[in-house]
């Protein structure tokens, strides 16, 4: 797999045969501390690939720089050859790189269905003017309602469909969400934490559109704690430390690498961890 994914042996910082994103020096601090210093990376196309680490790693602080929602103190990152850097969160999602959250986001007093419809892009009665005169978007928003109906059906939240989405479970609110996510017809999804407070019975229904998305050709980058579902799904996995990346490779090299267990479980464990399942509650700022 690493020669697959990787030009030359998986190390940190390591060049991918086509990456789809590429940070270079990003660094963000607050006050006197550096929550995320990575000097580069790049995301594989067409991959799953795991950002993991202990709490307090910086994962969803560097998602956040990633996405435009918010800035670092030095850095530059491309998408698909674009420059992001200072770019604005909306205009990241209109160049097809959509997350989720860790906390999900999901328009509580709207219906399942409105929701979803929010998911589109480029829809003429967001103007003004436009929305004034019905017969110039009443034929695209059928076609979003078509859209939308067709994601619910397959995240099996189509009984929902006009439910407000304050009623629904946490799970069905992670499908939600991702649902959401891939009405834009994204070519980058990033989850952050997809598992945190999904009810089991819901857990391999959410891995299963995971993988769906890669055999959809989108690529996926999602951050996790637990270790046998990132061994489960993942073609490539990075894994930071105290901001840094300290490892990334396939996911059976990664868990025997020393950088990681002494980052999970401290510097005298010898353990594979690949047999344990680490599930530690998500924190803001991880």
């Amino acid at each position: 797999m690493a020669n697959e994914i990787s030009i030359g042996a998986a190390a940190p910082g390591c060049k991918k045969v086509d990456p789809i994103l590429v940070a270079d020096n990003v660094m963000r601090q607050f006050g006197g501390l550096t929550a995320v210093n990575v000097e580069h990376v790049e995301i594989p196309r067409g991959q799953i690939t795991a950002l993991i680490g202990p709490n307090g790693a910086g994962k969803t602080t560097f998602f956040n720089l990633l996405t435009g929602f918010d800035k670092p103190n030095t850095g530059s990152w491309t998408f698909e050859g674009k420059n992001l850097a200072g770019v604005a969160s909306y205009k990241v999602a209109r160049l097809g790189m959509i997350r989720t959250f860790q906390l999900t986001k999901a328009l509580s007093l709207l219906t399942v269905l409105e929701n979803m419809r929010l998911g589109a892009q480029n829809q003429p009665g967001e103007n003004f003017l436009r929305a004034l005169i019905r017969p110039l978007w009443s034929k695209h928003e059928a076609a979003i309602t078509v859209k939308a109906d067709d994601l619910l059906k397959r995240f099996k939240l189509d009984a929902k469909r006009e439910d407000y989405a304050a009623g629904l479970s946490g799970g069905q609110r992670k499908l939600l969400e991702m649902a959401r996510a891939l009405m834009s017809e994204p070519k980058l999804v990033m989850l952050d934490e997809p598992m945190a407070g999904v009810n089991p019975a819901l857990t391999q229904s959410l891995l299963d559109h995971i993988k769906d998305l890669k055999k959809n050709g989108t690529t996926v980058l999602f951050v996790e704690h637990d270790m046998h579902m990132v061994r489960h799904i993942s073609d490539w996995v990075i894994v930071m430390a105290e901001g840094k990346v300290v490892a990334e490779g396939p996911p059976a090299q990664v868990m025997k690498d020393p950088a990681v267990i002494d980052a999970y479980l401290g510097a005298h464990a010898d353990t594979d961890l690949g047999t344990v399942a680490i599930n530690v509650p998500g924190k803001a700022g991880n």
